[in-house]
């Protein structure tokens, strides 16, 4: 990493810091839109806007979209349209707090998911997470009113689309540009959640200005904004740093529910949010202190032979 980077590195985790912000907030928003307007229809203006607003942003580089970007793009799409589409059913039976945190299981699902696929490494610290996050979701269970409902299921669910998601990105994006491909992604979601509403057949009395606004949100901050700054910003960190701080999404969808919902958690669920929390955050950790002593190895051997060389 260049000295640049690493001068400017509290820049770029603020700029990530703020995406947890957006993602987390838009756990609270959608479900002020759900209000008026069904799940399917408002994951397909969401996304409907957001093409939208990113056709706008790409410009000139529309120009340069090809037969292989477009390929790429829906591949991937498709992955984050299953995500999207578990994550408001997940959303709309279930509390922002409890979708915030059962969501935040994909730093799990991840490490599980390429293991099942390619057999690349599965850490001893990743299976105790497994097992913690397992006492988290019985705690949530025994404290909610459905104990584990639906939308707690649609959650879970979202979670392993998420890690897939992020697998089909690291394993098929190379050197593409990354605003087109996101636009392409998001067409893609706007297609699938455009055929979902037409199979469901929603019926919407009336859109408000309230609803209006929690889409314009969802579409811009959670979407273009977030995805632009993640692909911008994330290269300058390493993974384990940035999925470290992502898991404050749940955080923040805790708070907006507590403050803007009124959601209250019981003694059970707060136990297993906290037990899910550690699942994630604890191999992240241990993950992140060896990358430390790594590098503090290598610097030392630098320094030894910067020293060595000296001498001579």
């Amino acid at each position: 990493m260049s000295s640049s980077v690493t001068t400017h590195r509290p820049k770029y985790v603020l700029w990530l810091l703020l995406t947890t912000l957006f993602w987390g907030g838009s756990f609270v928003v959608n479900k002020i839109g759900f209000r008026e307007l069904p799940p399917v229809l408002f994951l397909f203006l969401r996304f409907t806007l957001a093409t939208l607003i990113m056709g706008l942003v790409c410009g000139r580089r529309l120009g340069r979209l090809d037969r292989r970007t477009i390929r790429k793009g829906v591949l991937v799409g498709l992955a984050l349209a299953a995500a999207n589409l578990t994550f408001v059913l997940g959303v709309s039976g279930t509390s922002a707090t409890r979708a915030g945190f059962l969501n935040n299981l994909f730093v799990l699902n991840v490490p599980l998911i390429s293991y099942a696929l390619w057999r690349e490494r599965l850490e001893r610290v990743t299976l105790v997470g497994v097992v913690v996050a397992s006492a988290g979701l019985w705690f949530m269970a025994q404290g909610g009113v459905e104990g584990f409902n639906r939308g707690d299921l649609f959650s879970t669910v979202c979670s392993l689309f998420i890690a897939l998601h992020i697998i089909t990105v690291s394993r098929l994006l190379g050197d593409e540009d990354i605003f087109l491909l996101s636009l392409v992604q998001f067409a893609t979601v706007a297609v699938v959640g455009g055929v979902a509403t037409a199979l469901v057949h929603p019926v919407v009395a009336t859109i408000g200005p309230v609803s209006w606004w929690a889409l314009l949100y969802c579409a811009l901050f959670p979407t273009v904004l977030c995805f632009t700054l993640q692909n911008r910003y994330q290269r300058f960190t390493t993974p384990t740093q940035a999925g470290l701080i992502y898991t404050l999404d749940p955080v923040w969808s805790m708070l907006g529910g507590m403050l803007l919902l009124g959601e209250r958690l019981t003694g059970p669920e707060l136990s297993g949010c906290i037990l899910i929390l550690a699942a994630v955050a604890g191999p992240l950790l241990a993950r992140l202190l060896r990358e430390r002593r790594g590098v503090n190895y290598y610097l030392v051997l630098e320094r030894d032979a910067k020293l060595s060389n000296k001498s001579k």
